[in-house]
């Protein structure tokens, strides 16, 4: 097992993976830009490095300095978190070629599932159900209409190295997809500097389903259950669930034995999630994220899994030591997204918290690296706590939320804490009868 891990990340995700080595016995290193001197996961660690000013370009995405931090540290492995350089091919192959191991699957299957065009490409030879759509980029608009008419309006017209709703446009008739093709194009050059598309089918009432995978690079593979994503504005989660309201342990152990196949075929490592929407009965795979998930958390509290463990076992060369037999699923699991915006107009409220106030009590669970008089920078993604709750089925962890969330006190920046507490109230939310376009529509509901 290694002796000292880098942890290429800040936040909450960085103090997780911090927590995960300490009880391993692995002593840590936290590289941080100057905004985050004060950050808890750098006051926490065994060692830390100043990488950058606050931009992310110059520090948590500078691949020169975060290496040059392992090499004066002396650090055997390099932990990417999730965001920033998770998914980027060229970064695990520099910290392997540096002598590192890269936390995380090799640069090659990364590299594959980034574009979505090859991650579609590998699943469809692989036998995984897709989405109806085109075979792979859209060179033309004219192919873009061809295909449309064949899979029947209303389309969506994806970037191929896209992600969270970005380069991604939905044209309803025939009138709307050039306009669908023209900023889809645009966008996704602007983001990813590529401006690949491909069309699928838009269906009407999904649900966003994802299957959690762990294997060792010894051709074992299992699967950890799903999560239901489908609580979503503007393709980012808010709300996640472990199991799903509206699967059978039948469906997951189909859809489980498909995915772990597949992998194994594919020859897969360490941790990854595929995710799908889900209507009418049938799965339909959309992407692979070749890392830990923001809401693995739930998937833990279902499984008593440690998934970030697993995968310093896993880079360490260890075999699970376990089989698909071996993983049991115990009652429900929520993860509520709390960010530091205005819960109305999600407009960014970075700024000092000044008090802050975790819950408590059975089956509640919170990652989070605010404390008191934190300054909650202006440059970063604005999560600054997950509120997790287990429960033996899914109305007592409803009730458990909501009861967590009324004692959750964020003083001095605005927070989603309240939309969370709606969300928890809503009818459709405790019935469990809603699809990946319900919470926009009740988010805009409730705003002025």
């Amino acid at each position: 097992m290694f002796k000292k891990v880098l942890i290429a990340n800040r936040g909450e995700i960085a103090l997780r993976i911090h927590r995960a080595c300490q009880e391993m016995g692995i002593r840590t290193v936290a590289v941080h830009s100057t905004a985050d001197t004060a950050a808890m996961h750098v006051r926490l660690a065994d060692e830390s490095v100043c990488i950058g000013p606050p931009a992310a370009r110059d520090s948590y995405l500078n691949i020169p300095a975060i290496l040059s931090a392992a090499a004066i540290t002396g650090a055997e492995a390099v932990h990417p978190g999730y965001g920033f350089l998770s998914e980027n091919a060229n970064f695990a192959e520099m910290v392997e070629a540096h002598g590192l191991a890269f936390i995380g699957p090799t640069a090659a299957h990364i590299r594959m599932m980034g574009d979505k065009i090859a991650a579609k490409d590998a699943m469809r030879r692989l036998g995984v159900p897709l989405v109806p759509g085109s075979l792979g980029e859209l060179a033309t608009l004219d192919e873009a209409r061809a295909v449309a008419e064949e899979v029947m309006y209303p389309v969506l017209i994806k970037a191929a190295a896209g992600g969270g709703g970005r380069g991604m446009k939905v044209a309803r008739n025939a009138d709307e997809i050039e306009e669908a093709w023209r900023v889809a194009r645009t966008e996704s050059k602007a983001a990813f500097g590529n401006d690949a598309v491909y069309l699928e089918k838009y269906l009407d009432r999904p649900r966003h389903i994802e299957l959690q995978v762990m294997a060792d690079g010894h051709g074992n593979v299992v699967h950890f259950g799903e999560r239901d994503c489908s609580l979503q504005r503007r393709h980012q989660k808010l709300v996640e669930e472990a199991g799903s309201p509206v699967l059978t342990a039948a469906d997951r152990d189909a859809l489980g034995a498909q995915v772990t196949r597949a992998l194994k075929e594919l020859g897969y490592r360490n941790a990854g999630t595929l995710e799908f929407l889900w209507q009418d009965g049938q799965f339909c795979f959309i992407e692979m994220n070749t890392r830990l998930q923001v809401e693995h958390p739930v998937t833990e509290m279902v499984c008593g899994v440690d998934l970030v463990k697993e995968q310093l076992r896993v880079a360490a060369g260890e075999p699970l030591g376990y089989t698909q037999e071996d993983v049991r699923f115990y009652g429900h699991a929520i993860e509520c997204r709390i960010t530091a915006e205005d819960p109305d107009t999600f407009a960014p409220s970075p700024g000092r918290v000044a008090m802050y106030h975790a819950p408590g009590g059975l089956g509640v669970r919170v990652d989070s690296a605010l404390y008191s008089g934190y300054a909650v920078p202006p440059h970063y993604d604005s999560l600054v706590a997950k509120l997790v709750v287990h429960a033996a089925t899914r109305p007592e962890a409803i009730a458990r939320m909501r009861r967590s969330l009324a004692e959750m006190v964020v003083d001095g920046i605005k927070t989603t804490l309240p939309l969370h507490r709606a969300i928890m109230d809503a009818p459709q939310f405790v019935s469990g009868d809603y699809t990946i376009h319900w919470l926009e529509q009740f988010v805009a509901g409730r705003q002025p």
